[in-house]
């Protein structure tokens, strides 16, 4: 299991719909809102952790 670097939700890699890939590592998301948030600003993320308001439409909590 992968965990989603924006909202911190387990996400199955096998059978994840939506990864990027940063600085030749992949990472795995819940949603698209999520993809595009971090595809938007990834060291905010990898830095701070997930951002728990879910303004960008995860949808999922």
């Amino acid at each position: 299991m992968a965990i989603d670097p924006v909202c911190q939700m387990e996400v199955d890699e096998a059978t994840a719909k939506w990864k990027s890939t940063y600085k030749g590592q992949t990472y795995y998301f819940c949603a698209p809102g999520c993809k595009t948030a971090f595809e938007a600003d990834p060291e905010k993320y990898l830095k701070g952790g997930g951002a728990h308001s879910h303004g960008h439409g995860c949808g999922h909590h």
